[in-house]
C-alpha cells in the first residue's frame, strides 16, 4: 500500500511530504520511501499562522479561514505528489495551532488543515486528526513519531527530533517525550532562523542567563510530558535578557539551552547512540553543542528533514489496517488506540481487511538497495552513521 504522509511541524515553515510503499511480510513491515520533500508556506499565510499562535488571539472567522487556507496548501502539495491511482491513502497531520496543557495533563489539541480539500483535489481517502484519540484516552497526543522510532532503533539508542520543540524517544525505556524548546526560541530571536548556526557560532553563551532559563519547571517534570509554543512563546525570554546583550550572545545562549535540555535527557538514559532529525539537524552549532555535552555518538538521520512525514505515512497505514499506532508508555494513554478520522476520496471508501497483529519490526529503504542517499538530500557522515532501521 502506498501512503502519502503530510505534516507541518511546530516550526510552521511549510509542508513536508513522503510517499512510502509499505509491504508486510513475516512480521517485518518494509517501507520504500519513493518520493519526499518540503514545500514552504506562502509568506502571507505563514505570517497569519504566526499571529495565531500563543500569545496571539483570534476570532472564529480567522480559525475558519486558516483551516481552509492551510487545507488548500496541503491539497496542492498532495496533488503535486500523488493522485488517485498513484497512492492508495493520504495521512495528513495538518498544522498544530494549539496544544492545551493544564496541570501537566493535555486537555485538547488543535490541528488545522481541512482534509476535505485534500480528498477533493486528489480523489484519495485521507486520514486526519490523529492526535485527538490519544488525548481522549488520557494521553499527551505526542510524540506520535515514537511508534516509528521504537520499531527501528537498536538497543541503547534514542531518536532526537529538533523541530520547533525537541522530543526524544528512548528505545529501551519505551519512552518518548518533549525535552523542551528545539528551534522555537532560536527562531524567535533570529527570525526566520539562524542559518547554519552562524549567529550562535559568532556569539558567547551568557552563563547567567542560561542558568536562569534552566530553572523552567517543565524540565523537572517526569515523562510522559509534552509542551509547545504555548509555553515557549516568542516573548518567553523577555524580561530576563539584559538590554545590552548582543544578538549573537542571545542566540548562542538559546542554542545552548536547547542543547543542554536535550543532552540532560540523553545522559539520564545513558544512551550510546542518538539519531537526530528535524530542522535543528541542519544547525552545525547546535549539533556541536549537543555533542560536547554527551558521550553518546550523535548522528544525523538519513531522512532528517522528512522523518515525520514518513512517520505519518506509517500511521496512516496502521489506521487503514485497523491497528493501533500509539505507545501508551510514550504518550501516557490508557491503552493503544487506532488513530484518526477518514475522509473518503472520489469513490466508495474501501479499506484493507483488518490485521490481527501489527508488525514486529519496521525497515525503511529508498528504491535502491542499499539506499543511495536520503530522500531529502542529506548524506551519511560515515558508513557507521547509517540510521538504524535502514536496510
Amino acid at each position: 500500500m502506498r501512503v502519502l504522509g503530510l505534516i507541518s511541524g511546530t516550526s510552521h515553515d511549510g509542508v513536508d511530504h513522503a510517499v512510502v510503499d509499505w509491504r508486510l511480510a513475516d512480521g517485518v513491515l518494509t517501507g520504500v520511501v519513493e518520493r519526499a520533500g518540503e514545500t514552504p508556506y506562502p509568506p502571507d499565510l505563514r505570517e497569519r499562522i504566526v499571529r495565531a499562535l500563543p500569545p496571539g488571539r483570534l476570532d472564529m472567522a480567522e480559525v475558519c479561514a486558516l483551516d481552509t487556507l492551510i487545507g488548500q496548501v496541503f491539497a496542492e502539495v498532495a496533488g503535486a505528489a500523488a493522485t488517485a491511482g498513484t497512492v492508495d491513502l493520504i495521512c495528513s497531520h495538518g498544522q498544530t495551532l494549539y496544544h492545551w496543557v493544564a496541570d501537566g495533563r493535555v486537555r485538547g489539541t488543535l490541528q488545522l488543515g481541512q482534509p476535505a480539500w485534500i480528498a477533493e483535489r486528489t480523489g484519495v481517502p485521507v486520514v486526519s486528526d490523529l492526535r485527538a484519540r490519544d488525548v481522549a484516552a488520557g494521553g499527551q497526543g505526542a510524540p506520535l513519531v515514537s511508534y516509528l522510532d521504537l520499531m527501528t532503533l537498536p538497543e541503547r539508542a534514542g531518536a532526537l527530533n529538533l523541530g520547533g520543540i525537541a522530543n526524544l524517544t528512548v528505545r529501551d525505556a519505551g519512552l518518548a517525550y518533549d525535552t523542551g524548546p528545539g528551534c522555537a526560541l532560536i527562531d524567535a530571536a533570529a527570525p526566520p532562523y539562524d542559518a547554519d548556526g552562524r549567529l550562535a557560532a559568532a556569539g558567547k553563551v551568557d552563563e547567567g542567563l542560561l542558568a536562569e532559563l534552566l530553572k523552567e519547571p517543565y524540565y523537572r517534570r517526569e515523562p510522559p510530558k509534552t509542551t509547545g509554543k504555548e509555553l515557549f512563546t516568542p516573548g518567553y525570554v523577555a524580561g530576563r535578557v539584559k538590554a545590552d546583550l548582543p544578538l549573537e550572545d542571545l542566540v548562542a545562549t538559546l542554542t545552548a539551552l536547547t542543547a543542554e535540555t536535550a543532552a540532560a535527557e540523553i545522559r539520564r538514559h545513558d544512551l550510546e547512540l542518538v539519531v537526530v532529525s528535524g530542522g535543528g539537524a541542519r544547525n552545525p552549532t547546535l549539533l556541536r553543542m549537543l555533542r560536547e555535552r554527551v558521550s553518546a555518538e550523535v548522528v544525523v538521520s538519513e531522512i532528517r528533514d522528512v522523518k515525520e512525514a514518513v512517520a505519518f505515512s506509517l500511521l496512516g497505514w496502521l489506521t487503514a489496517h485497523g491497528l493501533p499506532a500509539t505507545v501508551p508508555g510514550c504518550t501516557g494513554a490508557a491503552g493503544p488506540r487506532v488513530l484518526g478520522t477518514i475522509t473518503p476520496g472520489a469513490g466508495p471508501l474501501r479499506l484493507p481487511a483488518p490485521l490481527e497483529a501489527g508488525p514486529e519490526r519496521v525497515v525503511l529503504r529508498t528504491p535502491g538497495d542499499p539506499p543511495a542517499g536520503s530522500p531529502a538530500g542529506s548524506t551519511r557522515p560515515t558508513a557507521a552513521a547509517a540510521p538504524p532501521g535502514w536496510a
